[in-house]
């Protein structure tokens, strides 16, 4: 069952893809309830990708469990008078067109506002409203570059891409923390408010040290600082069965619970070395590669030095901590469903559990509305 605490609240997702809809199911997982409303052909993400026997991708089914679907054509006239019937009565909108659609399509902020002065409006878009990249295409990758989520991260030689898409998941958290915020203080205020949200700011936001340290010229090459792979005491090693371990022995203790659980006390004065530290990292990795990742975490699991195996997605269900906190729930079948639960729980309780999607029509939602 979702949590209570937005019960009562109606929220319409006019999201698609990634960004939209799982601000939206967080906002679902909250206690709202939440109306995906979808243009007739549905939202481009049911196809996107391997589908189902019913024709949708499993992504699809797990980025909006939660909610009941209806789905209206803008462009028609009815159909646009049922969508601002059901705007006159919810309480918040979150989409993520690019800026200018819904003027397009007559059902601007202003529109809105006009029909619901108490209507909390999200518009999370790539780039936000404003700004020469306004209306710029983007994916995740681009917002992670422009914002600053690339050029640190990697080897010396490339950026890496991060998966799954980090901007994407994190400007929906960003969103719906707007959201309930805006919420809460309309009862206050009694108005509603438009929030301008940009997927690339959300990364840009994360980036004040970064900026920071390069005003002062104090950054690293890419891969070569205290917390991208320079230090030894914090990266990942491959084992001799050619799997992957997990060192974060930033304080002195834990890298000394280390250096004398692998028999090289030596090495505990030297957590200190100028970064890149190219020398101990390839004595690391020759100790690491000398012995299989089993025989690592007999070794290192009962020690406290900040050790971590690195377990593949099949493990990750099964994993003793993972299966104990119960946020991993399984749909069994020929095609089975693994679904990722909001990692909250409330007074001991369990993380809060999604219904499978509902399809419906705007007639019969509006109906049990009024």
């Amino acid at each position: 069952m979702p949590l209570p605490f937005l019960s009562g609240l109606r929220v319409i997702d006019l999201g698609q893809y990634l960004p939209g809809p799982y601000a939206a199911q967080m906002l679902a997982d909250l206690g709202a309830e939440v109306v995906k409303v979808e243009p007739p052909s549905g939202d481009p993400l049911r196809q996107m990708g391997p589908t189902d026997a019913d024709g949708t991708t499993a992504a699809y089914k797990l980025l909006n469990a939660g909610k009941t679907v209806i789905r209206l054509n803008l462009k028609d006239e009815g159909d646009r008078g049922a969508f601002e019937t059901l705007i006159a009565g919810a309480d918040a909108l979150v989409e993520s067109y690019r800026p200018g659609v819904l003027d397009k399509l007559g059902v601007g902020h202003a529109r809105l506002r006009a029909l619901n002065p108490r209507l909390v409006h999200a518009s999370l878009s790539g780039w936000g409203s404003t700004g020469p990249y306004a209306r710029r295409a983007g994916h995740d990758l681009n917002y992670m570059a422009v914002g600053g989520g690339l050029d640190s991260s990697g080897t010396p030689d490339r950026p890496s891409i991060s998966h799954p898409p980090v901007a994407d998941f994190a400007s929906a958290q960003q969103a719906a923390l707007a959201v309930v915020a805006a919420l809460f203080g309309r009862q206050r205020s009694g108005e509603g408010c438009f929030l301008d949200l940009s997927i690339m700011e959300t990364v840009l936001g994360w980036q004040g040290f970064n900026l920071t340290a390069d005003a002062r010229g104090e950054v690293p090459a890419r891969g070569e600082a205290l917390l991208s792979g320079g230090a030894a005491c914090y990266r990942i090693y491959r084992t001799a069965d050619g799997r992957f371990a997990t060192l974060s022995a930033l304080e002195a203790k834990f890298w000394q619970g280390f250096c004398e659980a692998v028999g090289r006390p030596d090495w505990t004065a030297r957590q200190g070395d100028p970064l890149p530290q190219s020398d101990l990292i390839a004595e690391l990795d020759a100790l690491f590669a000398s012995r299989s990742l089993a025989d690592w975490k007999a070794l290192l699991d009962p020690v406290d030095c900040c050790f971590e195996a690195l377990p593949t997605l099949a493990e990750m269900p099964d994993h003793p901590h993972i299966a104990a906190r119960g946020q991993i729930r399984v749909t069994p079948g020929a095609e089975p469903l693994v679904e990722t639960l909001m990692g909250l729980r409330v007074d001991g309780g369990t993380p809060p559990e999604r219904a499978p999607l509902r399809e419906s029509t705007a007639a019969a939602v509006l109906a049990a509305w009024t």
